[in-house]
């Protein structure tokens, strides 16, 4: 015992974090104690079956989402930045469920990594939040969907189908979609908003190539072909195929396999 606080109980109090500035302050802190080496490789803290959240933005299935509106309308704007801070924001409970959940399993090259990832969503949250205050809104002024988190709920069990389906699907598909959006942010005039979304594109190949690393692992300790493994798992675990066109670039750079992204397209 070395009297430090445990990883896994300063985890669980991020996760429990209810209020958006909070929990993004509280993820950045957990990483920068742990990066400092002021928390033990202790995981006494079983992980809360979902994370707490703040009253607003209202949650809804996805097919009851309003409609966004016409992509150059002040309204249709907003609400694609209140998107994007959603998903920045659910994407901090993400990487510290799975640095959590999985971390004694995975070990302290896990943790680090994923509570960097954690880090980085919560900068990512912070800076698109305050492009929404900058459009006259904020985060929580519209609803938003929950099926972000259901993925998690999907892959609890599982380290291996975590990393296939968050990491390799989910923020993949950002690499996909993101750079067609910096550029309708440039035609808008919003430079400022372009800049945000090619610091997050960086950042994002970086954490899915932290999610295929961790993955290979995950596979070589099984003795299963990465690549066969993967198309498994997402077939059982995730609804639909994969939707080209993809961003091949940015999937080689973050270590996916492009045959394997073509043998799940949809």
């Amino acid at each position: 015992m070395t009297g430090l606080p445990s990883v896994g109980g300063a985890i669980v109090g991020a996760l429990l974090t209810a209020d958006p500035h909070a929990k993004a302050m509280a993820a950045r802190k957990v990483a920068r104690d742990w990066r400092l080496g002021r928390l033990d490789f202790v995981f006494d803290a079983a992980m809360p079956d979902r994370p707490a959240r703040p009253d607003r933005p209202e949650l809804l299935p996805p097919n009851q989402m309003p409609k966004r509106g016409k992509g150059g309308s002040e309204r249709g704007r907003i609400a694609l930045w209140h998107a994007l801070a959603h998903i920045e924001f659910v994407a901090i409970d993400l990487a510290l469920d799975i640095a959590g959940r999985f971390g004694a399993e995975m070990g302290r090259e896990f943790v680090s990594d994923f509570l960097a990832v954690a880090a980085d969503e919560a900068m990512h949250f912070a800076l698109l939040d305050r492009h929404l205050v900058s459009l006259g809104s904020g985060y929580g002024a519209l609803p938003a969907h929950d099926g972000l988190w259901e993925a998690a709920e999907e892959t609890a069990h599982d380290v291996a189908a975590r990393l296939a389906i968050v990491p390799m699907v989910l923020e993949a598909r950002g690499l996909d979609v993101t750079p067609a959006t910096i550029v309708r942010a440039r035609t808008q005039g919003d430079e400022s908003g372009a800049r945000i979304l090619e610091r997050i594109l960086d950042d994002e190949i970086r954490h899915v190539a932290v999610g295929a690393k961790h993955f290979n692992v995950c596979a070589r300790i099984r003795r299963e072909d990465a690549e066969n493994l993967w198309i498994s798992l997402v077939r059982r675990h995730f609804r639909g195929g994969l939707k080209p066109p993809f961003n091949d670039s940015a999937r080689v750079a973050a270590g996916l396999s492009l045959s394997a992204c073509g043998a799940l397209a949809c």
